[in-house]
């Protein structure tokens, strides 16, 4: 995971790399991981830190989408749970096991949405997480013991999965990279590079550290870049048509009491037709989510106004205490790669939510849609792509029984460190080395300084933000602590990679930017 050593094998001008990556999310991570195990060459390059935008804005749910179900998409709902199923197996460190209640506050709700969540354990099979029951008014409140009790009628009990987005981005680098894969964070592409007929053979990209370009050469060229996947088309063929419309989604951080239950709530319907979820999440409560057509993509979308107090609102509908803007941890809003609509007016609810591989007359290869659920279908599909159009040779994907770097099976969910899998003992070593290493970054949390020194030695992480939001979650759980601990974090960042003192405070302000986004006035 060393940065400097991985730039070192792009700088070799005479090298056609079989696959070029742009875009290091869920989306491209996935294609760059399978096509490393198929025995490709592959560099993949993102413009700001791995996870940066969608993929570590989530709803933290590995699930098959209950509400697909209900709209009658069963194709892409039994696509999803089969890949949930897979991903449990491959990363079972980071993927667990989520018992949800809906609560039902009429009699028929209770059929409907037995018979319903029945028939999404029947399409689960043999990769199912638990059965799905209806249990009485008194169990659903021993369960959820903050649910509003006036009119509740029982709730219907199913399963799904939950997990830490960003740390499993983190474990597919450093996958990529235990096969000799080729990603590096904080590199833009400027660029495509096209051959004598116009075919797409790689790009130029620009190091954002050292602004140092570099031209490489590929077979393939994978445009995985989520919501700005039509600024690389651009580059491509100048059309000025767009193929995606970002939707976005708006979760708000509570403290655990307003839940106290493992169990999430999930609420089908909404006054105006959406989900919403609360989910605990190391050791919080994830609230959300909202689905708003933005014109626009952005690296740093802020929750809108009327987005937080849908949230607010209809979470206090359900719970016996009502959350305030003041009870908001934090507030985190992410785009989804939406396919954008023929039609003019179509709400979100209407646009298809499967992928979609668009080839150019240039051979760009680009990928859009989906979720993180079904990132290496989405990846399979994608090399299978290159592979059809005779730019690779036929191999086969090897990612159904692959074991994510980090694989450990039962993870102590009660450490907070768990999410690190296999590579825990070598954190514990660090710990071990010097009591410096076990100082807390915040009397409120357990995260240490040795995970600090690991994020930046181990996991790529170059600055005070990709620490704080992507390899330690502590700006998606409690920013204004996020924020108090800024400068602590860059002085461990900056003695790690040699940078003085004006590195760190440009740094420290940087971050302090940022986060104001994630708290609530």
């Amino acid at each position: 995971m060393k940065r400097n050593d991985l730039i070192g094998k792009i700088t070799d001008t005479s090298k056609t790399w079989d696959v070029v990556v742009i875009g290091g999310g869920a989306t491209g991570l996935g294609v760059a991981v399978d096509a490393v195990l198929r025995g490709f060459s592959v560099a993949l390059f993102e413009y700001d830190d791995f996870a940066k935008c969608t993929s570590s804005r989530s709803t933290k749910l590995v699930h098959g989408g209950v509400r697909y179900l209900a709209q009658g998409d069963v194709g892409l709902v039994l696509e999803a749970l089969y890949e949930r199923g897979l991903l449990k197996k491959n990363a079972p460190h980071l993927v667990k096991n989520q018992s949800f209640l809906i609560p039902n506050y009429r009699y028929w709700d209770n059929i409907l949405y037995t018979v319903g969540l029945t028939l999404y354990d029947l399409l689960a099979g043999r990769l199912g997480l638990g059965r799905s029951l209806y249990v009485s008014k008194s169990k659903s409140l021993k369960h959820i013991p903050v649910l509003r009790e006036k009119g509740l009628k029982g709730g219907v009990i199913y399963h799904d999965g939950q997990f830490d987005d960003s740390r499993l981005a983190v474990n597919l680098v450093q996958s990529c990279i235990d096969n000799g894969g080729c990603p590096i964070n904080h590199m833009k592409v400027t660029g495509l590079i096209h051959g004598t007929e116009g075919k797409v053979k790689g790009v130029e990209v620009v190091d954002m550290e050292t602004e140092k370009s570099y031209e490489v050469q590929a077979k393939v060229v994978i445009n995985a870049a989520g919501v700005f996947v039509d600024d690389i088309m651009q580059m491509d063929t100048p059309t000025g048509e767009h193929m995606v419309r970002p939707s976005q989604g708006v979760h708000l951080v509570l403290d655990k009491s307003f839940l106290q239950s493992d169990y999430a709530i999930m609420i089908p319907k909404t006054d105006d037709g959406r989900v919403l979820f609360a989910v605990p999440w190391h050791d919080k409560v994830v609230v959300g989510t909202t689905d708003t057509l933005r014109e626009k993509p952005e690296f740093e979308p802020k929750p809108l106004e009327k987005e937080i107090e849908f949230i607010l609102n209809t979470a206090g509908k359900y719970m016996t205490r009502k959350p305030t803007r003041k009870d908001v941890l934090s507030a985190f809003a992410g785009l989804r790669p939406l396919a954008a609509p023929k039609k003019e007016g179509k709400s979100t609810k209407e646009i298809s939510r499967s992928h979609k591989i668009i080839v150019s007359p240039n051979n760009l290869i680009t990928i859009t849609g989906g979720k993180w659920t079904t990132y290496r279908r989405m990846a399979e599909d994608t090399v299978d792509q290159a592979i059809k159009m005779q730019l690779l040779e036929e191999r086969k994907c090897m990612t159904k029984t692959y074991h994510i770097h980090g694989y450990r099976l039962n993870p102590d969910l009660s450490d907070h460190l768990y999410v690190y899998g296999s590579d825990v003992d070598g954190i514990k070593k660090l710990m071990d080395s010097d009591p410096a290493m076990r100082e807390k970054l915040s009397p409120k949390y357990d995260y240490t300084v040795a995970e600090v020194v690991w994020a930046v030695r181990e996991e790529m992480a170059r600055n005070v933000e990709d620490v704080l939001a992507r390899r330690v979650r502590l700006l998606f759980l409690d920013a204004r602590v996020a924020i108090e601990v800024a400068p602590k974090v860059a002085e461990i960042v900056a003695k790690e990679l040699g940078y003085d003192e004006i590195w760190k405070k440009s740094q420290i302000e940087r971050f302090e930017k940022t986060a104001a986004n994630y708290i609530l006035d």
